[in-house]
């Protein structure tokens, strides 16, 4: 067997190899892309002994592959030749370098060498990158860009937000939610005081009326017209108007993201619904299609990803962290886990018990003993990725009297 270090960079890729004793046959740097790929095959097959492996082909364990990144066209290519692939945490790196020196040196060339040791000794201790099919790889693609543009749009928004704070609070008074159609549009035409209050009941009508807002629009037009008429504090006239140009502009950013927002959501529904596994995954309580698509593809659909629950848990990061040393325990969250999935698995657990009686008693279980809501939900969360494991096992779709049998048939109707 080979052992390949690979730290990887932009434009190249520092590459050691190791035989099965940690004697090391070649230490070279390569070239982003084909040419640098096939270079590396060549050094396999310099160091590759035929007759050992009893064939001239190559055999799918024969070339074990440490990188520090799970995605991109070289690591497809290194799975497309049979390699085995093990994605490394630049965390566990780090501690792995600490290992093999305590000077705090850093090199490419060092780190290659501490990648191809870890997958030699303890590749049994790390994830292998799984072997996900194309669909579910482009799911993934689409749910994180559309998880990413929601993100984006709340930091844009509490920018825009904290900015009419400074120099122009009664927006804040006159509009119930910044994000909406009708007020972005209105703060693109009136960003300051001065043209605010100049705005017209019919103005404020139109954009209520574009924006498809329900109601009585002429009342409230007229509530938004005498909030911006109000008496309030003002800046300086340059500094109002530098903030008016800083909201305008993100005020124009914010429509267009939330364009965006919804093209990619259609797309991601799409995408979702064309999955084998999205009847199992739709019929958990809380999941439609677009959080159920990022459950989905966060996960992955490779049936031999996961050994058990457990496994699926401890990667979602719903299950807690015990730290014991001497007498002194303390359980803890998981705070190094996948920042997507935990996202989605802590809405999809509060999303559940609007539809669930067993996710419902479950939570009020929890608080009753005085767990905090956040606390709860992880909790919740957690039973819930286990009983999604054992549907996805089993190819079963969900069912509330299974899920939850402690929960007497008079709750659940």
């Amino acid at each position: 067997m080979l052992f390949i270090g690979d730290d990887w960079a932009e434009g190249h890729h520092d590459i050691e190899v190791e035989d099965d004793v940690g004697r090391r046959l070649a230490r070279i740097r390569l070239p982003e892309g084909v040419e640098g790929l096939a270079r590396l095959h060549e050094v396999v097959a310099e160091h590759l002994d035929p007759d050992s492996t009893g064939s001239s082909d190559l055999p799918e364990s024969a070339v074990v592959v440490g990188i520090e990144t799970d995605r991109g066209v070289w690591v497809s290519a290194l799975l497309a030749c049979g390699y085995q692939v093990y994605a490394i945490n630049p965390m566990s790196a780090a501690r792995y370098r600490e290992r093999h020196g305590t000077s705090g040196a850093k090199s490419d060339a060092g780190d290659a060498h501490v990648l191809a040791e870890i997958v030699r000794l303890d590749r049994g201790h790390h994830r292998q990158i799984a072997g996900d099919s194309p669909q579910v790889e482009a799911l993934k693609l689409l749910a994180r860009a559309h998880q990413g543009l929601i993100w984006d749009r709340t930091r844009h928004l509490q920018r825009m937000r904290s900015a009419l704070r400074e120099y122009f609070p009664a927006a804040l008074t006159a509009f119930d939610n910044l994000a909406a159609p009708d007020t972005l549009a209105l703060l693109r035409k009136a960003p300051d005081p001065d043209r605010a209050a100049r705005l017209t009941t019919g103005q404020i009508t139109v954009e209520l009326a574009r924006a498809h807002r329900r109601g009585d629009r002429t009342a409230t037009a007229t509530r938004i017209r005498d909030a911006l008429r109000a008496p309030a504090l003002r800046q300086p006239a340059a500094i109002e108007h530098a903030y008016a140009v800083v909201v305008a502009g993100q005020a124009r950013m914010l429509a267009h993201l939330a364009e965006q927002i919804d093209e990619l959501e259609q797309e991601v529904k799409r995408s979702f619904r064309g999955h084998p596994a999205a009847a199992i995954v739709r019929s958990c309580p809380g999941l439609g299609d677009v959080l159920g698509a990022r459950v989905l593809a966060e996960f992955g659909d490779d049936p031999h990803r996961y050994r058990n629950a457990k496994a699926r848990k401890n990667y979602a990061g719903t299950s807690p962290i015990t730290r014991a040393s001497g007498k002194r325990k303390t359980v803890s969250a998981r705070y190094a886990r996948n920042k997507h999935l935990a996202d989605a698995c802590h809405q999809w657990a509060f999303c559940s018990m609007n539809t669930s009686p067993g996710a419902r008693a479950y939570y009020d279980a929890l608080w009753a003993r005085e767990v905090g809501h956040h606390a709860a939900l992880r909790q919740l969360g957690n039973r819930l990725v286990g009983i999604l494991h054992g549907c996805l096992k089993t190819g079963t779709v969900y069912d509330e009297s299974t899920a939850w049998p402690q929960v007497p048939p008079q709750a659940a109707a």
